[in-house]
């Protein structure tokens, strides 16, 4: 064989030791990339399948917006529907709603091929599972229960509160197992509205504790007669709660809690009951007597 033009006789190429090595890396990065290749392919879902990441439970405080999210990989030309499953309603069809109540809606985020549905201002009512179905066949379904946390609110003490006029008093409204703290708190004064235009009479104070609970602490100084009635705890997510605040000017509180309707005494009334105690007993006339006696003696002893 002979060497012509870098070519051997035989038609075979004559390689040199660079050639050589440019080959010998070509084949391994070739053998990784099909490996990567190879890796990448395994186990990939040939349709729509839901994200495993997806979260099963969502908690929300009443009155606020829940937010219920599904994601779905490879969907491909097919529809996804949320339904709620107490009742088997249909809520959402893609973005169109299909339910009178306008607080549901569906929507989109492309970037991560999340189907959210959407409750406005949620109700105790709200709670329950909901069905996210892709419209394969069979049909596919993720479940979400949505969680409403009902907070408390509560003025403590008794829902009649007695002070002395001239005394400080404190009213404390405090609200529990509320996830996200009320945007406002206010305080009304028989249907007014309580502001601190002077904090030498009126102070209003508002403290978080914990995760779930605030204090509205309303306090009066040198309380008055005019400061009676009653007073409301009102936040902005929330029911209210009242307390009546009588302020005395000395007189014991018992005498204010007696309405027209408290039992009175009748005059004579006891010694006629001791008459006819004795008339079980005793002659009648003589136990008619015997009460009319007393009952003479008693006039005569309040006068």
């Amino acid at each position: 064989m002979t060497k012509a033009n870098g070519k051997m006789s035989s038609g075979f190429f004559l390689f040199s030791p660079w050639m050589l090595l440019l080959l010998e890396l070509s084949t391994v990065f070739s053998g990784s990339e099909a490996a990567h290749a190879v890796k990448r392919f395994t186990g990939l879902y040939t349709g729509p399948y839901f994200d495993p990441t997806t979260t099963t439970n969502i908690t929300t405080q009443l009155g606020t917006h829940a937010y219920l999210p599904c994601k779905v990989k490879q969907l491909g030309n097919k529809s996804v529907s949320w339904i709620r499953k107490r009742d088997a309603h249909i809520l959402t069809v893609d973005r169109y709603t299909f339910i009178a109540d306008d607080r549901f809606q569906a929507f989109l985020v492309e970037s991560t091929d999340t189907w959210t549905l959407q409750v406005k201002y949620v109700q105790a009512r709200d709670a329950g599972q909901y069905e996210c179905q892709v419209s394969t066949e069979p049909k596919m379904s993720h479940f979400i229960t949505l969680n409403v946390v009902v907070p408390k609110i509560e003025i403590l003490g008794e829902s009649d509160m007695f002070v002395k006029m001239g005394s400080t008093v404190q009213l404390k409204c405090v609200i529990t197992q509320s996830l996200e703290e009320p945007a406002y708190i206010f305080w009304y004064h028989d249907g007014d509205r309580v502001l601190k235009y002077d904090k030498n009479a009126i102070d209003i104070r508002l403290d978080r504790e914990g995760t779930d609970t605030t204090v509205s602490t309303l306090i009066i100084f040198h309380t008055s007669s005019e400061d009676s009635g009653n007073y409301t705890c009102s936040p902005s997510n929330l029911d209210s709660a009242s307390v009546l605040l009588h302020v005395l000017n000395g007189e014991h509180p018992a005498a204010m809690q007696r309405g027209k309707n408290s039992a009175s005494p009748i005059p004579g009334w006891s010694h006629l009951s001791i008459g006819l105690g004795l008339a079980a007993c005793t002659p009648p006339r003589f136990a008619i007597t015997v009460a009319l006696t007393l009952a003479i003696i008693s006039e005569v002893l309040a006068c």
